[in-house]
């Protein structure tokens, strides 16, 4: 879709079992086309927006900080550290908006929603409730220092996706919860040797692949039970809400186009 801050990634309608919602793909139709630096975030949340979304189920595959957790388990984070540096973060550029608290971090109903869902389905994978996601620029590894001070700052995984496009849908009040699947260590978080050519180059074990592979596959049944799970549900949550100071105040109207500022820079 064309947006006022470029086209976003291809947007699919698609049906399950006469459950109708949307895809979009972050990185490519084909494969892993754009890491996350360079994923033009403002224009697929805008673009979603356009489309009537309310709730967004988003997925990513951080790697593993916190002692006992392991490839291969699905966790529901509920909280943010930013590392970003580059990428745009907000649609009000050069406005009096936008000044939002980010808590709850992620929406508590659609978390409430993946839980009993997974809970439903069980799907004999490990599910753990909460946890620090650590955002960086990527798309370079972090450095062992790096994950050191990432511990110490309270976060249990790192990844590259979360940010800007959590703040983003809640700067359009849309709800938005995250699925993580864990794909790897962190570096220095064990000692695994350097393993040439390899995916993450031996931060994951051979015997973990098979198992991070079946958690990833999980997701898309996991969202989509709970995506109907909430479907008609009237959204009762500080996301939905996230601009009323604004709205009531007469500093914004009710059509959301309205309220972004053009791009001072070309997104991609």
């Amino acid at each position: 879709m064309r947006t006022p801050f470029g086209f976003s990634n291809p947007v699919h309608l698609c049906e399950k079992d006469g459950f109708r919602f949307l895809f979009v793909s972050r990185h490519g139709e084909r494969g892993y086309e754009k890491t996350a630096p360079f994923v033009n975030y403002r224009a697929n949340i805008y673009a979603a927006k356009s489309l009537g979304v309310e709730r967004v189920i988003a997925w990513t595959g951080p790697g593993i900080i916190s002692a006992g957790h392991r490839p291969g388990d699905l966790v529901l984070p509920d909280d943010l550290l930013d590392f970003t540096r580059n990428r745009p973060s907000t649609f009000y550029e050069g406005k009096g908006i936008g000044f939002i608290r980010q808590f709850p971090v992620f929406c508590a109903a659609m978390r409430a929603a993946l839980l009993d869902a997974w809970r439903d389905g069980r799907r004999g994978i490990k599910m753990r409730e909460g946890g620090t996601y650590a955002c960086t620029e990527g798309p370079r590894l972090e450095t062992p220092a790096e994950i050191r001070f990432l511990a110490s700052a309270g976060a249990d995984m790192v990844g590259m996706t979360l940010c800007p496009e959590a703040f983003l849908a809640r700067e359009l009040e849309i709800c938005y919860a995250p699925v993580a699947y864990l794909t790897n260590y962190a570096e220095g978080v064990k000692p695994l040797p350097y393993r040439r050519g390899k995916l993450f180059e031996g931060m994951l074990p051979e015997d973990a692949a098979a198992r991070v592979d079946r958690a990833k596959n999980a997701i898309p049944a996991l969202a989509i039970a709970a995506a109907g799970l909430l479907s008609g549900r009237k959204r009762d949550c500080p996301c939905a809400v996230s601009m009323e100071r604004y709205r009531s105040r007469g500093i914004i109207g009710d059509d959301f186009r309205d309220w972004v500022s053009p791009p001072r820079r070309r997104d991609g």
